[in-house]
């Protein structure tokens, strides 16, 4: 699941630089190698209002300037925006949230879910933020009808296919401005140590589910001596190509919605009828018919079995999701109607959108109310947003990458996201004669793993053809990291994360690493197990670990 950004320029002298700015002392770059980053480590975040559709009241945002390019830190830079519950209590400082994706924005994440962390608001301010790309800070778009362009896999000439998948990465880079070319998980991870600083922590205490893991990890890899009290939930895998990722991803959802499908089919409403054999059959014939033909959707666009297969990978990260997958699947076979659906894909009907966009088990957060403008896209500026309102396309200068109003951000940000932070995370870019040769192999390797999400995955994995090669510091350098004791929850029954991945993983992150494996169902635990969630807040809270190896039972156990 797993940048463009050269691999980690992070030297002895630019450490150095860091220690001295922590200490309160001014810092002056030390060699040729070490930019000058003194003007963002001194940031301080004036908070105020949040702005937006339904935003709560208690929670306040913020922002934070980051260089575009750390390498350049005087070529141009970005604002982040964050969000906070204030600390109830005495405050001992900050924990950062990232909720996942990657290209899951934080700030209405937090706003939706918020109450499953207000328990941390005993002693911290609970912070949250849209990483550079994502959400309000310069979020990056395909473009208007990016989901209309044929990049599956099924039939034709496959040359015809990467002539499409070229395409869409060209308009991808059109629409997304610079920033797409410094995107990925190693600058997010240095944005948030520019966070910490300027929260005023010395030590960043943090929370990061699913792809937030990957985040975690790199975080601690770069700045173990900067790394505080750190719980990943979910837990990604650092050595896996996107190829072996979707193999694996499609696995664990046909998993689940099989177990999905059983519990529907006992009931009477449920739109497949009561045979969980013959529902599985009838799931494959709706993708199929609405791929040939798709339906009309929001905003002017069609609702084809791919997105379908989108929504349903979605709902399937939690239990508590499927009342409103069958709900949603009922409306569409009863009434035509594709707006639970699309709200359940994240608001965009796109190809690839998946992994972990909602581990808390909340649905998304309306994009904008029904009466904004649909699209929003980036120039080729970092410094402008682009809007198309009654056929008429405006340019808005946003000074320094400033923030998008939450009813600017692009409907497509999501999955453009998701694409561009996975193809940055991955060094392994197949060429033109590697996919003709191999697509018949891999296509019946993913329908024989899953005949629902098969051919849904390996587009995703097929679309980072025609990017630069992405970074090779998460699966070379991550490992062996020298940081206080952090803890790993994974969950026996992931559909997206597989509790493998957590042991890997933990392995590979050395004796800091203790493992807690939660022995339910669902992508990830905090939300779902009270037992997690008090182990996951003892340790947060007071430093409490658990044993590694130890456990949590089922939700219903009682453990």
């Amino acid at each position: 699941m797993p940048s463009v950004h050269q691999r980690c320029a992070f030297t002895g002298a630019t450490t150095a630089t860091l220690v001295l700015l922590a200490a309160g002392l001014p810092a002056v770059a030390t060699a040729a190698d070490a930019p000058d980053l003194s003007r963002f480590y001194g940031q301080k975040i004036k908070w105020s209002a949040c702005k937006g559709y339904e935003m709560p009241k208690d929670m306040q945002c913020g922002k934070v300037t980051v260089p575009l390019d750390y390498a350049k830190p005087g070529d141009g830079t970005l604002d982040l925006a964050l969000a906070r519950y204030r600390a109830t209590g005495k405050s001992r400082g900050s924990v950062l949230l990232n909720f996942g994706g990657p290209g899951g924005a934080g700030i209405p994440q937090l706003a939706v879910g918020g109450e499953d962390f207000m328990g941390l608001t005993n002693g911290y301010d609970v912070v949250t933020f849209d990483p550079r790309g994502v959400g309000q800070s310069s979020p990056v778009s395909c473009g208007e009808g990016a989901d209309e362009g044929d990049t599956t896999t099924d039939d034709g000439d496959p040359q015809d296919s990467l002539d499409a998948l070229r395409k869409a990465a060209d308009e991808c880079a059109r629409h997304s401005g610079p920033v797409l070319r410094h995107i990925g998980t190693v600058n997010a991870s240095r944005d948030m140590d520019v966070m910490r600083q300027a929260l005023g922590d010395k030590k960043l205490n943090y929370l990061g589910f699913s792809y937030g893991t990957r985040l975690g990890a790199v975080y601690a890899a770069q700045f173990p001596k900067k790394t505080g009290r750190l719980v990943l939930d979910g837990v990604d895998t650092l050595t896996e190509s996107l190829a072996e990722q979707g193999l694996v991803g499609a696995a664990g959802q046909q998993t689940a919605l099989e177990d999905f499908l059983t519990w529907c089919t006992k009931d009477l409403t449920c739109p497949f009828g009561q045979d969980p054999r013959s529902a599985r059959t009838q799931v494959v014939q709706l993708i199929d018919s609405l791929d040939a033909d798709p339906v009309p959707a929001d905003f002017g666009q069609e609702f084809s079995g791919q997105d379908l297969v989108g929504a349903i990978s979605q709902a399937l990260y939690s239990r508590q999701m499927w009342p409103t997958l069958e709900q949603a699947l009922n409306s569409l076979l009863q009434d035509g109607d594709t707006r639970w659906l699309v709200q359940l894909s994240g608001g965009a009907a796109f190809p690839g959108t998946t992994v972990g966009a909602r581990p808390v088990g909340k649905p998304a957060v309306a994009a904008r109310p029904d009466s904004e403008p649909a699209t929003t896209t980036r120039p080729d500026s970092a410094s402008a947003t682009t809007t198309r309102k009654d056929d008429e396309l405006t340019v808005t200068a946003s000074p320094d990458g400033g923030l998008v109003d939450p009813v600017d951000v692009p409907i497509d940000n999501l999955p453009a996201a998701l694409m561009a932070i996975n193809c940055a995370d991955d060094p392994d870019r197949p060429s033109a004669d590697q996919v003709t040769k191999e697509i018949d192999r891999l296509r019946a390797e993913y329908a024989q793993v899953s005949p629902v999400f098969g051919e849904y995955r390996l587009t995703q994995v097929l679309m980072c053809y025609g990017r630069p090669k992405g970074t090779d510091y998460i699966r070379d350098e991550v490992r062996d990291v020298g940081t206080p004791e952090m803890l790993l929850v994974g969950t026996r029954g992931d559909p997206a994360t597989p509790y493998r991945w957590t042991v890997e993983t933990a392995e590979r992150l050395g004796s800091s690493a203790v493992v807690l494996d939660n022995k339910g169902d669902g992508h990830t635990g905090y939300a779902s197990s009270k037992c997690v969630h008090q182990k996951v807040d003892d340790f947060l809270l007071y430093g409490s670990l658990p044993d590694d190896g130890s456990s949590c039972g089922p939700p219903d156990s009682g453990d």
